[in-house]
């Protein structure tokens, strides 16, 4: 799959780099060229949200999160963004820089997305996801991540936050919107300041109350429809959206820049059989059925998902009733572009980064290539590298 479409071809990869795409396979050399048949070889997935897979937790720490690294190839995932659930002043700069010196042998770590503290809402996570909006606070998060970034996760309608995105977007870092019930001039003052992406989007995005009766009212969810700068990312496992919302978003942002992109918000537990899993200070959570929500088993309120990216490409060509190509897009260019890497990930094209998802018919995962390397193959035989 490359930007002009899906061809037949070779691709040539040296040192972890895509080096040329032939039409043909003659002149390759034989033994280090692998056939993959009828395979589709599609860019590697990046999941901008993610708290956790199997029976591995980001907020468990930096062994958990090797693990995640290893684990997440097996679904399509090449490249993510690890997202840290919010902890009290102090302790949240300590744990990130407990895990900020970790090197992965997977997945490629793009930053630590940060879901937290500067939240209005707290939605499934605990109370500490609300913070007043300190300078200061930002810039001991941003220093504990190193050598990584800190993505920030923000309301538009918590008090002073337009003191701190400035702060949050230096470097060209994108900034995200979420678990907020902003009002329109709200969300125009975060998007004016940089604040151009929306995580989860439509999850812990109330309704505004109807003040005067007869008139729908309009808040955040209308002003980043209406705003083609806005790119959105949503769940899509058929419970946390009503795939019509993602078509009207489909509709709104089909000249945006990033678009819209598939996250999926995976806890621990993904992946698994139905079963009740530990997430964090959060509490206990259950899955009804492999690859359904998570539930807190208090008071069964949505906390993640068990959905896989792989899952949720499936998802998009049956819910959304879109092509390959695009629903593959959705879970890889358009992530690219949110992050700002898609000047080497997010498409099969000379010069990118050799991350390569190679899908069977039915878009099942057959193996997963990061830098040029295997790490992930579901056939019993040798890869030739």
């Amino acid at each position: 799959m490359t930007p002009d479409g899906i061809n037949y071809g070779v691709i040539h990869i040296r040192n972890g780099v895509i080096i040329g795409i032939d039409t043909s396979p003659s002149g390759s050399d034989a033994s280090k060229t692998i056939n993959m048949g009828r395979a589709v070889i599609v860019p590697g997935f990046i999941d901008l949200h993610m708290h956790g897979i199997h029976r591995f937790l980001i907020d468990n720490g930096i062994n958990d999160l090797k693990e995640i690294c290893r684990t997440i190839p097996r679904y399509g995932i090449t490249s993510f963004l690890p997202t840290v659930a919010p902890r009290k002043e102090g302790e949240d700069a300590a744990f990130l820089k407990s895990i900020s010196p970790i090197h992965s042998d997977g997945a490629v770590i793009l930053g630590f997305h940060l879901e937290g503290p500067f939240l209005k809402i707290t939605g499934s996570l605990s109370a500490n996801a609300i913070a007043k909006a300190d300078p200061k606070r930002v810039t001991s998060l941003i220093n504990a991540a190193k050598p990584y970034r800190a993505i920030f996760s923000i309301s538009p309608d918590l008090e002073n936050i337009t003191d701190i995105i400035p702060l949050m977007r230096e470097g060209n870092n994108p900034v995200f919107m979420t678990h907020t019930a902003a009002t329109v001039q709200q969300t125009k003052a975060a998007i004016e300041l940089g604040a151009k992406h929306a995580t989860h989007f439509y999850d812990v995005f109330p309704c505004p109350e109807v003040s005067d009766p007869g008139v729908r009212p309009c808040g955040i969810v209308e002003a980043v429809l209406a705003d083609e700068t806005v790119s959105v990312d949503f769940i899509l496992d058929g419970v946390h959206v009503d795939p019509i919302a993602i078509k009207m978003a489909l509709a709104c942002k089909s000249k945006g820049p990033g678009s819209v992109c598939l996250i999926t918000d995976s806890n621990i537990g993904a992946g698994l059989e139905p079963g009740r899993f530990i997430f964090g200070e959060s509490g206990e959570i259950e899955f009804a059925y492999k690859g359904s929500p998570a539930r807190k088993t208090k008071d069964q309120t949505l906390a993640g998902s068990g959905l896989t990216m792989d899952q949720a490409v499936r998802n998009a060509v049956k819910f959304l009733g879109v092509d390959i190509q695009q629903a593959v897009t959705m879970a890889s260019g358009n992530p690219a572009r949110v992050i700002g890497v898609d000047d080497r990930k997010g498409k099969i094209q000379e010069g990118f980064d050799a991350d390569l998802v190679i899908l069977d018919e039915d878009l099942n995962v057959i193996q997963t290539w990061i830098g040029g390397e295997c790490r992930f193959s579901k056939q019993d035989k040798k890869v030739i590298i």
